[in-house]
């Protein structure tokens, strides 16, 4: 059974991850078609910079983000003032943490259903006299949309692991940024307390594989569709 403090860790782990997850979600979609679908300058430079998250140490990604969104970054006064929102020692910061981290994975999963559409049913469609937006959302959408599912599954188990950027840009506050990986870090460094982070070890490891034979499963299926 696990303790109150282990269940706030694991339901803010959730939290944290479904609206990481909700929230890059249209951002992903666009940036996955235009990677796919069409050709201009700089197109290498834009793939390069949706994946940085994949090869940036987590630590850098979690410093440029405290840099840009603390209450006085760049970016982190103008939404305080301007809307209210603070992401820092927050957990909307440690959702805007994971959804930074998680984003390449899940452009990448969509970005392959989307190579893999019939470019012939989309001309089709427009040769009909449909505009480019209903081919988009009466066509190609829903034949990707395996891959989508499969890119927020991927996405969401990432965000569920994320650590360093987190503890970077939020510190590890109980209650409030505090989650899976990051109680089981504390657990980690307090004598006595081995048993409470071998169950949070063994409820990221199923949480892990679960998503990943999900994710596998819905590209699997997606690729049959294509056939």
């Amino acid at each position: 059974m696990l303790t109150d403090y282990e269940w706030q860790a694991l339901a803010l782990s959730l939290k944290v991850s479904s609206v990481a997850v909700a929230a890059s979600l249209p951002v992903g979609i666009l940036v996955a078609w235009v990677l796919a679908k069409k050709e201009f300058w700089g197109k290498s430079l834009l793939n390069s910079v949706v994946h940085l998250p994949l090869v940036l140490p987590p630590v850098v990604t979690g410093y440029l983000l405290l840099l840009l969104f603390s209450r006085n970054g760049m970016l982190g006064q103008p939404l305080q003032q301007w809307f209210g929102l603070s992401f820092a020692f927050s957990w909307q910061g440690a959702a805007l943490a994971a959804a930074v981290v998680a984003f390449p994975l899940m452009v990448r999963a969509i970005r392959q259903a989307f190579e893999n559409v019939d470019p012939k049913l989309e001309q089709a469609a427009r040769t009909l006299g449909a505009s480019p937006f209903k081919v988009f959302y009466t066509i190609s959408l829903p034949l990707v949309y395996p891959g989508i599912l499969a890119g927020m599954v991927l996405a969401f188990a990432r965000s569920l692991g994320e650590f360093g950027a987190t503890i970077t840009f939020v510190s590890n506050i109980p209650e409030q940024t505090q989650t899976l990986p990051l109680a089981m870090f504390s657990f980690i460094e307090t004598p006595g307390a081995e048993s409470e982070a071998a169950r949070l070890c063994i409820i990221a490891i199923v949480l892990s594989i679960t998503a990943l034979l999900a994710s596998e499963w819905l590209l699997r299926r997606n690729h049959q569709e294509r056939r």
